[in-house]
């Protein structure tokens, strides 16, 4: 059995990369929400201003995270009282 391979890529022309690829290629692996490592992260943040939201981005990219192709979105509300942050992950487990 092939062990499974995550390969980051970038596209020219598209929006200049803040530190995270375009895309995740995952071959040879079981898909898997949430555990093992992560390929793609969708990051809601509650946030008013664009500082607030380079301050979360700033953590993400300091996290174990990073590599992975990512969204950040400033959002006015999440599902829970006081949660300010919510992370989506796709991940692959070999």
């Amino acid at each position: 059995m092939s062990r499974p391979h995550a390969q980051h890529l970038t596209v020219p022309g598209l929006f200049p990369l803040p530190g995270y690829a375009h895309v995740a290629v995952a071959s040879g692996a079981r898909l898997i929400l949430t555990a093992g490592a992560v390929l793609k992260t969708t990051v809601y943040v509650v946030a008013k201003t664009a500082a607030d939201l380079a301050a979360v981005w700033k953590g993400v990219q300091a996290s174990a995270l990073a590599p992975a192709a990512s969204t950040l979105l400033g959002v006015a509300l999440l599902g829970y009282p006081g949660q300010l942050v919510e992370i989506e992950a796709i991940a692959t487990k070999g």
